[in-house]
């Protein structure tokens, strides 16, 4: 059996998946709410496996491993605990990072034996290049879409799904958050 790959990425309503070029806000800080931070970490709680592209995974790892574990929220100590796979070329190794295996190699490659090996579901977080690449080779069996209440048309970095292939999306389930944050789960098939 096939392992479920899920790409899970934040969002504002235009389509940014970053920080602004200022290390601005990017769309999502501060618009978070009770709701949306339970069912994030029920999500998360799920056995699985995360899959990361390297400028990701730094991200995280310089934003989140300075901080000792008992001082991080559920969230973010679950997301850091969780069994993962970090795709890269030019990484040696996770650093400090608990739990944590490089895979050297093409994303494709290396995520289609992980869906073949894996006894749980897959899960990746932002790494939008690495992504949009596993999309069009058909290993993404679902996007996971959380659309933030803000507009980033200025300040705004990196277009989720720009330069992606064409997809027709069925969606499988939606739900809203603290009457302002949706969630939106698709399964992706590339347009023809």
């Amino acid at each position: 059996m096939t392992a479920i790959y899920t790409w899970d990425v934040f969002a504002t309503l235009d389509g940014y998946g970053s920080y602004g070029p200022d290390g601005d806000w990017g769309g999502y800080w501060g618009k978070q709410g009770p709701e949306f931070l339970d069912n994030r970490l029920a999500v998360i709680s799920e056995e699985q496996r995360m899959v990361l592209g390297a400028n990701t995974f730094r991200q995280i790892a310089k934003l989140l491993a300075p901080i000792p574990v008992v001082d991080l929220d559920p969230v973010n100590s679950r997301m850091r605990s969780m069994p993962t796979t970090v795709v890269s070329t030019t990484l040696e190794g996770p650093g400090a990072w608990p739990d944590t295996t490089v895979a050297a190699g093409d994303a494709v490659d290396v995520v289609a034996r992980l869906k073949k090996e894996s006894a749980v579901p897959l899960r990746s977080h932002g790494s939008l290049s690495m992504n949009r690449a596993l999309m069009a080779a058909g290993l993404v069996d679902r996007v996971q879409v959380t659309i933030f209440p803000v507009i980033s048309g200025r300040t705004g970095t990196y277009p989720i799904f720009a330069g992606a292939a064409d997809f027709d999306l069925e969606l499988i389930e939606s739900r809203t958050f603290d009457r302002r944050t949706q969630e939106l789960i698709y399964q992706p098939t590339l347009h023809r």
